[in-house]
């Protein structure tokens, strides 16, 4: 069993489509942080990091059996978590409907 599941990558990417953001405008960097002793018991755990290379904002979710982190990341795309700064507020002021 992996941390981040190829279904999991797969809905990554449909996500980056529905919202016409490029593939390889994003990063994802995985880091198991799963007891080795439990292991078996509660199942794989880690911090998943999200960055978007053109602006540099980046995100941090934890996955686990618990925690589904394409949800919040779905919320965070609609919330325009990675868009930079300066962008957001410009496309506001040049076209109200676009914030």
């Amino acid at each position: 069993m992996q941390l981040i599941e190829q279904r999991d990558i797969a809905e990554f990417e449909s996500i980056l489509r529905q919202h016409h953001l490029a593939q390889q405008d994003f990063s994802l960097s995985a880091v198991d942080t799963t007891d080795p002793k439990t292991d078996e018991v509660s199942g794989l755990q880690g911090e998943l990091t999200v960055m978007r290379k053109s602006t540099g904002k980046s995100k941090q979710y934890l996955i686990s059996d618990n925690t589904s982190w394409l949800e919040l990341f779905r919320h965070d795309i609609t919330d325009r978590v990675f868009v930079g700064r300066g962008n957001s507020s410009r496309l506001s002021r040049l076209n109200p409907q676009a914030g």
